[in-house]
C-alpha cells in the first residue's frame, strides 16, 4: 500500500478587514492600507492592524520571530497586497498617519517609498530601522 505524504505549504492568509482583531493591541484590523501578518512555520497566521503593532509584537515575543516563516506588511500603494518586510521600505511621515500613531507606511521598495516621500516629506526606513523607531517610540513630530 502506498503512503500519501501531505506537505504543509506555508502561505499568506487573507486579512479579514473589519472582522479580525490585532494580536498585539486587540483593535479591529480595519484599514487595508496598513495591515500586517506573521505566518508561522506550521502555517498559523497572526494579524496586525499596522507595521508598528507587528514590530512591537515581535520585540515583545522574540520566540514568535524565530518561529515565523513569513513576516508581511501591506503595500500602502496597493491595499490588500502583502509584501515581505525584508524587501519593504517604510515611509515615516507626519503627513501620513497610520493606525497606531507611528506614521509608518510600507511600500514594495525604496523607489516607491521615495516617490511618496517627495509628496509627503518624512524619512524612508528599512524594516530594521522601522523596528528601532518603534522600540524607541521615535515619532516624526
Amino acid at each position: 500500500m502506498a503512503s500519501l505524504v501531505l506537505g504543509c505549504e506555508v502561505t499568506p492568509q487573507q486579512i479579514a478587514y473589519g472582522e479580525t482583531n490585532c494580536v498585539h493591541c486587540q483593535m479591529t484590523v480595519s484599514d487595508s492600507r496598513f495591515g500586517a501578518e506573521v505566518v508561522t512555520t506550521k502555517g498559523k497566521a497572526y494579524f496586525f492592524d499596522s507595521a508598528e503593532c507587528l514590530a512591537s509584537y515581535l520585540q515583545a515575543n522574540p520566540e514568535k520571530q524565530q518561529d515565523a516563516e513569513l513576516v508581511l506588511v501591506t503595500d500602502f500603494s496597493k491595499p490588500n497586497q502583502l509584501i515581505d518586510v525584508k524587501r519593504a521600505a517604510f515611509l515615516q511621515s507626519k503627513n501620513l498617519p497610520s493606525p497606531m500613531g507611528m506614521f509608518l507606511s510600507a511600500f514594495p521598495d525604496k523607489a516607491k517609498a521615495e516617490e511618496y516621500q517627495q509628496k509627503l516629506d518624512g524619512r524612508v526606513l528599512t524594516w530594521e530601522q522601522a523596528m528601532l523607531a518603534v522600540e524607541k517610540n521615535d515619532r516624526p513630530y
